[in-house]
């Protein structure tokens, strides 16, 4: 039975032609040869972008070919294409963002997550024989995939640089994450938000910084919201708060402890021999992970002690207080049943999730009803996912210059570059973006092909992304 008269039969169109003749002619199915190949242009691709499936090695004498959004069966068609007549039919899959072009290719315009999935590509010879079945995925990347910028819902973090300092030395309190779109931040000793706790504020657009009435003369503000302190004293123990106003006006509030090291000084040293101090065991714990928050140097004359999911003592963030002198414990309304208090003091918290990142209080109070309080911040972190690398070029010429970018989706990662499966000594002619999520090679030499990776990691994971090879040729 010819195609062409399928096509043309009466009553049909002709994309339900073509599904007719594709079941009568099953007898002829070859499965998917090995000459014909599908290429993703991008590949991957990210979500809001074009991708074309590039066909490759069509067979010749070829009279249609067809493109289907399906493996399990063959009713669910995107377009067909008649070579004959240069014409197209669309199937029960056209979205309308679909091109086919003559070479068998098709073109897919503003993707979404609903695009990923498998994609198959059917030749029909003259004859009416469909000579092949050729299947693909399309891997579909959310936008959250970036390279160098924060990632869009990440809250401003502030870390300790170095994260353990003793008097008389220096202090930067570096910060992370800022929104784009920021106006203003303002930086505060402790943790009220007032101005006559204000340390420094600089305001964005004029690029200006103005100290503030608890500024001591040893701070320095920079534009990037960091805040350096020289020459740090014993005094200046305790909370700082950042403050980020943006353009929207829209507010966060960012909160870090800096605790001095005063073992060496005379002063200070009757003072800090018994503070109670808590330490998160692990520092870092992964989402589903369990973590104990261990309690040293708790008061002799202990007479009791309550926790906070909070820097304050409030009834509404109360995980659990403890009596010793009956032995009993009255859990809180920030109880999450997962919680479990033992007699030293320490908290465990099981199966916990990002919710339960952030700052806890305890609370201690002995014979004399003298009230101390210890902090400590909780890190929860989720397994980062797989990233992927993505060339200015796959095929580049000695002397010229390419970029590669290593898109990942989660914040507060660490990048590595692999070459052939070893990690990348970098040479005077490579450079990486301040993230390292970007490397640029110029000028390129012949020893620079080869199969690329990138490994991104957190403090509880890592993932290696797929090996992307770029080819490097004589001019």
């Amino acid at each position: 039975m010819a195609l062409s008269s399928v096509l043309l039969y009466k009553g049909y169109t002709l994309w339900q032609g073509f599904l007719l003749t594709a079941s009568l002619l099953t007898c002829w199915h070859l499965s998917t040869t090995a000459k014909v190949t599908i290429e993703s242009v991008p590949s991957p691709v990210i979500e809001g972008e074009n991708v074309l499936l590039s066909a490759k090695n069509l067979p010749n004498n070829l009279v249609a070919f067809a493109w289907f959004k399906t493996v399990k069966t063959m009713r669910r068609g995107i377009a067909l294409y008649t070579l004959t007549t240069n014409v197209s039919a669309a199937g029960p899959q056209y979205s309308g963002r679909e091109t086919l072009f003559s070479n068998g290719s098709l073109w897919l315009t503003n993707v979404t997550p609903k695009d990923k999935g498998f994609y198959t590509l059917r030749t029909i010879h003259k004859s009416g024989k469909i000579v092949s079945t050729t299947r693909m995925y399309l891997h579909v990347y959310s936008f959250l995939f970036t390279c160098g910028r924060p990632h869009p819902f990440a809250p401003p973090t502030i870390e300790l640089v170095p994260p353990n300092v003793t008097e008389g030395e220096n202090v930067l309190l570096l910060v992370h994450n800022l929104p784009m779109n920021l106006q203003a931040l303002f930086w505060y000793k402790g943790l009220a938000v007032l101005k006559e706790f204000e340390i420094a504020q600089h305001i964005r657009a004029i690029d200006s910084s103005v100290q503030g009435p608890a500024h001591s003369g040893r701070e320095a503000l920079f534009r990037n919201g960091s805040l350096m302190f020289y020459n740090v004293l014993w005094k200046d123990n305790g909370f700082y708060t950042l403050r980020t106003l943006t353009t929207d006006l829209k507010t966060q509030v960012a909160h870090v402890q800096l605790q001095v090291d005063t073992t060496l000084s005379t002063c200070c040293r009757d003072l800090t021999s018994a503070q109670v101090t808590i330490e998160s065991m692990p520092r870092y714990v992964a989402e589903g992970g369990s973590v104990l928050l261990l309690v040293h140097n708790l008061p002799e004359d202990l007479r009791g002690f309550s926790w906070y999911k909070s820097l304050n003592s409030t009834d509404d963030f109360k995980i659990a207080e403890y009596s010793r002198d009956i032995s009993f414990t009255v859990w809180g309304l920030a109880h999450s049943q997962r919680d479990t208090v033992y007699t030293n003091g320490s908290l465990l918290l099981q199966d916990v999730t990002n919710k339960d990142a952030g700052w806890y209080m305890l609370e201690t109070f002995n014979r004399d009803w003298e009230i101390e309080k210890a902090y400590v911040q909780l890190h929860v972190n989720k397994p980062v996912t797989q990233p992927f690398v993505r060339l200015s070029d796959t095929t580049v010429t000695v002397r010229s210059s390419v970029v590669l970018t290593c898109f990942s989706a989660d914040p507060g990662i660490s990048t590595r570059w692999i070459l052939n499966n070893k990690s990348l000594q970098l040479t005077e002619r490579m450079k990486l973006s301040p993230t390292k999520c970007q490397l640029t090679i110029d000028p390129v030499r012949r020893e620079d092909a080869g199969e690329y990776q990138c490994e991104v990691s957190n403090p509880v994971s890592s993932k290696t992304s797929l090996p992307v090879r770029l080819t490097v040729r004589k001019k």
